[in-house]
């Protein structure tokens, strides 16, 4: 395989159409990134962003998965998306996985396959090493340490050259649980697209539209809490700091309903009646229109009683200028700075959440300002898309040429 120059050229051809192209001739370098599925997440919006980046700067990017809906948006994008049953844990299909990665290593020109999932990181590894080529991973959550064989199947992902941690939360983690050395980790935060989430580019009528959807009182202040409805996001805990809270005039709109979760949402409800509360609480579907739905709110709130390994709903809600309140641990501590652009409380501890909520709802138009101007430079220079594709690049680069990572990214 010919070695990958730093130069701007296009991606390589695939060796069918190269035969008389000289061994020794350099190209850029291919990047082959595989995951479960394209389906809505943090995951595999992270995964797009950095192709489409590897694409801008001149590189070839490839994905890997089993399909889901956000593979339409490689194809406006021309990048190559070819479909393997990689998110399956089957140890046949995984098995026959090897080889299917192996042809498509072959076929691209890959010459770094990143990982960003257990059950495709297996048969990713050994497709690298049979092909010769660069092995990284990226750590996007702790995904459950306990136990020794749930440790064991966790531990693939540390065995990539290097292993990219999403917060510094995470990179501790894997110091910790996995005993691998700092020398092997980057950590890179997820990143925010401060195009898509800017107040600016929020337009009335789109802020009308979804405020009529919901039906939303013009004389209550509005508390959002948008994400997956799951016991661990904290939904209860809210409901009890709302009947702490002693107000009438807000509304909480909790933003993720879905059919699967329709008898948890029922629990919900029924706690609702018990404090007190039901007249504050509003269950509606996800939006797709999410800058628009923060830019609505008073105060965003996440209330995970697990630390989860980055936050981006407060990072977004942050982007929008908006007060967020959110649990002081996981990557809430990286994300926040308490008092400064939000409140952070005692996970679990809902008169500490009630209190944080009490003081965000109570902002003059002066302090709500400052706040916005503090949140939206927080996360402009620090976690914006850009920064995290620059420094996911380095870290290939770092591979493919011994050259040090981005400054700060080194844990």
């Amino acid at each position: 395989m010919a070695k990958p120059t730093k130069t701007d050229l296009p991606p390589a051809s695939s060796p069918e159409s190269s035969t008389e192209t000289p061994a020794s001739e350099t190209r850029a370098p291919v990047v082959l990134q595989v995951l479960p599925r394209l389906e809505a997440g943090g995951v595999e919006r992270g995964t797009i962003d950095v192709a489409i980046a590897l694409k801008k700067a001149g590189w070839g990017a490839v994905i890997v998965s089993a399909g889901g809906a956000m593979a339409r948006e490689l194809e406006r994008h021309d990048i190559p998306h070819v479909t393997l049953p990689v998110h399956s844990k089957n140890p046949m299909v995984m098995f026959r996985n090897i080889g299917r990665l192996q042809r498509v290593i072959k076929e691209y020109g890959a010459n770094i396959i990143h990982a960003r999932s257990r059950a495709p990181a297996w048969t990713a590894e050994l497709a690298a090493k049979k092909a010769g080529i660069h092995f990284i991973t990226t750590f996007h959550g702790t995904y459950g340490a306990n136990g020794v064989a749930k440790r064991l199947y966790n531990a693939v992902m540390t065995r990539g050259e290097r292993v990219i941690a999403i917060s510094e939360f995470i990179a501790r983690h894997i110091q910790d649980h996995y005993r691998l050395g700092r020398e092997y980790i980057r950590m890179i935060h997820r990143g925010v697209d401060v195009g898509l989430f800017n107040p600016e580019n929020v337009t009335q009528e789109r802020m009308i539209q979804l405020s009529t959807r919901w039906q939303l009182p013009d004389d209550r202040q509005v508390i959002l809490m948008p994400g997956r409805f799951a016991r661990w996001k904290g939904h209860e805990i809210v409901i009890e700091a709302l009947a702490r809270l002693g107000r009438r005039d807000v509304l909480c709109v909790m933003v993720g309903v879905d059919t699967a979760s329709k008898d948890y949402t029922a629990t919900l409800e029924n706690s609702a009646r018990a404090h007190g509360v039901e007249d504050l609480l509003r269950f509606v579907d996800y939006s797709r229109d999410l800058p628009a739905a923060y830019m609505l709110s008073d105060v965003v709130v996440s209330a995970a009683s697990k630390p989860e390994a980055f936050g981006r709903v407060l990072a977004e809600a942050l982007a929008m200028g908006r007060p967020v309140v959110g649990p002081a641990h996981g990557g809430a501590l990286e994300i926040v700075n308490d008092k400064k652009t939000g409140w952070l409380y005692t996970p679990g501890n809902s008169e500490a959440l009630a209190g944080a909520l009490h003081a965000a709802l109570s902002l003059n138009a002066g302090a709500r300002h400052r706040l916005a101007t503090e949140a939206m430079n927080t996360i402009r220079e620090n976690f914006t898309n850009d920064r995290m594709c620059a420094q996911t690049l380095g870290v290939y680069s770092e591979l493919l040429w011994d050259e040090d990572a981005p400054e700060g990214t080194v844990v």
